[in-house]
């Protein structure tokens, strides 16, 4: 009796849903591949290698535009 059976997982899945949460799921299925990466990197003795995740650079900011006509100030009498 283990977790062999499709449905089992399944079960598993629908309850770690209702217990974390959509939002969070994702978030710790990242860090456990982290972790277990870097278990089997420290077994292996192989030298670390940063993984980097690709993110979008913000959208640059546009300055505002500097006023077309300039007015000479006037003296008034």
């Amino acid at each position: 009796m283990g977790l062999d059976n499709p449905i089992h997982l399944l079960l598993l899945l629908m309850i770690l849903l209702l217990v974390f949460g959509a939002k969070r799921l994702p978030e710790m299925g990242r860090s456990l591949g982290h972790g277990l990466r870097g278990f089997k990197d420290a077994i292996s003795g192989e030298p670390v290698v940063q993984h980097l995740e690709m993110t979008p650079a913000p959208a640059p900011v546009a300055a505002e535009a500097a006023p077309t006509t300039h007015r000479e100030p006037t003296l008034v009498p």
